[in-house]
């Protein structure tokens, strides 16, 4: 038995050397989504890191969320911090632009996209890659490159032979002209620049610190004047103007920046232990290497590279929020806005796209990386702990007050589910119970976020049963996510042994069938009496002004993820389930309205899989014994709505959501409803992959008759045992196995 073990060990080690010499960061395009509406950035991130260098390219408009933007040609600089792939824009702070000759700072105005001394560059030789970006700025002749560690940034600038070289680092410079609160700048010496600035955006108080070295010395003049903007408001300016002596052909300036949201200590200090010296080709390379052990967690065979393209990248883009939030010694900027000290050995992160990612990212999460999730969650109820809540879309330290539901408790009930946590699990009960009701005491946020985390909504959801829709805004998607969410506090309390709320919350979770109508069969409003709000039109949108969340009422019918078979018998049965389903991807994909979201995009029909309550529907055909037609649909939105392009994502990548979702599928399989630990199985897209689990085990899925053309699955086994429903439980995915799927060209019923 010993001899086995070991053996057993040797060939485990020895697979993950393999693993680890296997350069999946080549197979990465940074570039997917940084066209169309995917509004990911191509700068260089480590894994979940704190700093995000990138270049921006644009201020203004929607397309502006991440700074860069892939048809602009003319680029401001490289600011420090990014958000991927979100709705809102933020961050984009403290830029640096290398200039050669004069530095021209005027007119700046706020209704340009570009300052005034930004410059082309050539983009048939720019490059992204894991860690690291390079692009030629044609106005200057300056070759730029940076990579990253996890707190900080190095820059490579390649200068021409000039007498009047330098850089402008601009502190009041960000994407969508955010108004700047405080701003402060100063030279340390002659080769480095210590910042400071508060912003005041989506997070109402958005502060960070900069410490950034030169490795040449430098003369400086700091710029500060007022100016007044588009709309008579005073615009502050902040910026530092740094010259030095002549350079060589070919010379190469290197610039180090840490930053932090604790203090100025804390950037210089994030700086000094993650870059120590000015090796940059080996930041670049350690960059490399723990890209390749992330993205090594899942392996895939695959027909050719652009398939290795759109998946490897899914996985990069999964991996780059949430993130890191504390120094590297351990300090922390608390959501009560007071500086904490965190010994616990386990990081405190941000960025919680909550409304996004608790439908696949934390899910996937729990598959391949459940130790980090268990960090996730402990910052999720450390920030209710500082704040008074639990965030539901929590940015910077801040609560934003952005979207409805309150789905950290579906996060901390998947974890559960899956026994894959290790908090207390009462603590966890009463942050559930506190954010679900309409209770403002002791929230520390400015009135207005408060007033808007705490809506009535809750107040009437647990009174009525139901939202009116004259009362609030989003009344039947707050009232469907609510009951979605209440069942998961229902499987909080059952762990937790509170029988009381396990059958208040489950009772609560039948809350949705208070908006179906039976004679139209769509989830709709109704006012205090419970008439139905009239007119109704399901093709109809007025964004964030309706009944409904960045979508109709086609795409909310079906947001019932914890009682499918409910759902199911208030349509009338599995038969008329199906044929509904099949309306939704067969009906006209019109929309009318006042105000038509721009988030309902990749449409089906009337699914739209650009946006996320979309993104279970296609699963629900399973639970009608229809899954012909969950293969063939994931098989269409796989080939067609995820593509090896810079406009290769149908909606906005939302902090990893998107990706998450194109992982999982294309692996086979989709986890509907989190904090129900099942996965319901669709269309494998590879031949074979490997998912890498903790403790050295895999789950395989092999598939047999394989072929693109060949989407439907003729029969199942897992581990030599015929599947006879297309599901199987974590607990079994978590003991690993092979899953074996044969494949077929025509449909099995």
């Amino acid at each position: 038995m010993k001899t086995t073990i070991t053996a057993f060990l040797a060939a485990c080690s020895l697979v993950g050397a393999v693993a680890a010499t296997k350069d999946y960061s080549s197979y990465v395009n940074p570039f997917i989504g940084t066209g169309g509406h995917g509004h990911t950035f191509p700068g260089a991130t480590m894994p979940h890191g704190m700093i995000q260098p990138s270049p921006d390219t644009r201020i203004n408009g929607w397309d502006a969320c991440s700074g860069y933007f892939w048809t602009d040609t003319i680029v401001n600089g490289f600011t420090q911090n990014h958000l991927s792939g979100t709705g809102c824009a933020d961050y984009g702070d403290f830029l640096i632009m290398p200039t050669v000759g004069a530095q021209q700072l005027d007119p700046q105005i706020d209704t340009l996209e570009n300052r005034p001394f930004a410059s082309a560059f050539d983009k048939a030789t720019e490059k992204a890659e894991p860690g690291y970006y390079s692009s030629f700025l044609k106005r200057y002749g300056v070759k730029a490159e940076v990579t990253a560690a996890d707190r900080a940034a190095i820059y490579r600038f390649t200068f021409p032979e000039s007498h009047d070289a330098g850089f402008v680092v601009d502190i009041d410079y960000s994407i969508q002209n955010q108004r700047n609160t405080a701003m402060q700048v100063e030279a340390v010496g002659d080769n480095a620049i210590a910042a400071y600035k508060m912003t005041r955006y989506w997070a109402f108080d958005q502060q960070l610190y900069m410490y950034a070295e030169f490795s040449k010395p430098f003369r400086y003049e700091l710029f500060t004047d007022t100016l007044t903007d588009s709309r008579g408001n005073s615009m502050p300016r902040c910026k530092a103007l740094l010259k030095f002596p002549d350079t060589k052909a070919g010379e190469q300036v290197l610039v180090k920046v840490g930053i932090s949201a604790v203090d100025g200590a804390g950037a210089r200090n994030n700086l000094a232990e993650g870059i120590p010296g000015w090796d940059f080709d080996k930041v670049r390379a350690d960059a490399r290497a723990r890209w390749n052990d992330c993205l090594g967690k899942i392996e895939i065979t695959a027909d050719n590279d652009s398939d290795r393209n759109i998946f490897y990248t899914a996985l990069y883009h999964a991996n780059i929020a949430p993130n890191l939030f504390q120094d590297a010694d351990g300090r922390y900027l608390g959501m009560d806005r007071k500086i904490h000290k965190n010994d616990s050995g386990h990081p405190v992160y941000t960025v919680f796209s909550l409304w996004d990612t608790h439908r696949a990212l934390h899910p996937l999460y729990t598959i391949i990386d459940p130790e980090a999730n268990k960090d996730y969650m402990r910052s999720l109820l450390l920030k209710h702990k500082e704040g008074g809540l639990l965030p539901k879309w929590e940015l910077a330290g801040n609560y934003t007050a952005t979207m409805p539901g309150y789905h950290a408790v579906s996060v901390l009930a998947d974890a559960i589910a899956k026994d894959q946590y290790d908090f207390d699990i009462d603590e966890a009960l009463q942050a559930a119970l506190k954010v679900s009701r309409y209770d403002s005491t002791g929230i520390v946020t400015p009135r207005a976020v408060r007033e808007a985390l705490v809506q009535k909504s809750k107040l009437y959801k647990d009174s009525l049963g139901y939202i009116p829709w004259n009362e609030e805004f989003e009344s039947v998607a707050k009232g469907l996510e609510y009951a979605y969410d209440d069942w998961c506090i229902a499987r909080i309390a059952e762990v937790a042994g509170d029988k009381a709320a396990t059958e208040e919350f489950d009772r609560k979770g039948q809350n949705y069938r208070n908006y179906f109508d039976p004679a139209t069969k769509f989830m709709r409003g109704r006012d205090r009496e419970g008439r139905w709000h009239e007119p109704f039109s399901p093709f109809s949108s007025n964004h964030r002004e309706d009944d409904y969340c960045e979508g109709t009422a086609w795409q909310w019918n079906w947001f019932v993820p914890h009682d499918v078979e409910g759902l199911i018998g208030l349509i009338g049965g599995k038969e008329a389930f199906a044929a509904r389903l099949d309306s939704l991807f067969s009906a006209d994909s019109s929309l009318e309205g006042k105000l038509v979201s721009a988030d309902i995009s990749g449409l089906i029909g009337q699914y739209a899989h650009g946006n996320e309550p979309s993104h279970h529907i296609i699963h629900l055909y399973n639970y009608a014994d229809r899954p012909d037609r969950t293969q063939e649909l994931v098989d269409q939105v796989l080939k067609e709505q995820y593509r090896n392009a810079p406009d290769g994502l149908s909606g906005n990548e939302d902090c990893g959501q998107m990706s998450a979702w194109y992982v999982l599928n294309s692996l086979g399989f989709y986890q509907v409803c989190p904090g129900k630990p099942v996965y319901s199985i669709g269309r494998p897209y590879w031949p074979h992959a490997e998912v890498n689990l903790p403790g050295g085990k895999k789950f395989v899925v092999d598939v047999k008759g394989y072929g693109k053309d060949r989407p439907y699955i003729r029969s199942m086994k897992l581990n030599g045992k015929t599947l006879e429903a297309p599901f199987f439980t974590h607990d079994q995915l978590a003991a690993g196995g092979v899953l074996e799927v044969e494949m077929s060209d025509t449909p099995q019923r």
